[in-house]
């Protein structure tokens, strides 16, 4: 799975998100990658992910803390379970609870480095701990659990 988004190990039924659905077209389409024992994702705001001039809207940092955390949380269950790297997975977490610390205003312009660890893998629910960095700067810090989503949000499962 090292060399392959956790995202595009989803099912169709959950790849419409906002913040990681690659079948979004208008939505931010990230990618998380497993190194080592973190999860990365890279993006690059754009202007109108602007708060104040120069600078990220907080939201956007949330949402992507958020999706790549539920998408760490797919990896780290997936890992555990064993399943085959390559493999579509129905793996697909859901936020339980989302918990971001901003430390310092985001720069717009740079890439953004989210860095995600799971610190705790339990049957259902994952709780994943994030950084997200600018330029080797700490913005802000993220503490999400994570649990699978629940069958009536598979309901229209198409895949």
């Amino acid at each position: 799975m090292k060399n392959q988004a956790v995202q595009d190990l989803y099912g169709e039924w959950c790849s419409h998100c906002y913040g990681c659905g690659r079948l979004n077209e208008k939505g931010l389409q990230i990618k998380s990658f497993w190194e080592g024992e973190t999860c990365v994702c890279r993006f690059v705001p754009r202007p109108h992910h602007t708060a104040i001039p120069g600078f990220v809207y907080g939201g956007l940092i949330a949402s992507l803390v958020d999706c790549h955390s539920t998408g760490t949380a797919a990896a780290a269950a997936f890992r555990a379970a064993g399943a085959k790297a390559g493999t579509e997975s129905d793996f697909r977490f859901v936020t339980a609870s989302l918990h971001v610390d901003f430390l310092k205003p985001t720069p717009l312009g740079p890439e953004i480095l989210l860095v995600a660890k799971p610190v705790e893998v339990k049957g259902k629910k994952v709780v994943v701990e994030s950084e997200v960095l600018v330029q080797g700067v700490v913005c802000a810090k993220g503490r999400v659990v994570a649990v699978v989503a629940p069958d009536s949000m598979k309901m229209n499962k198409s895949s």
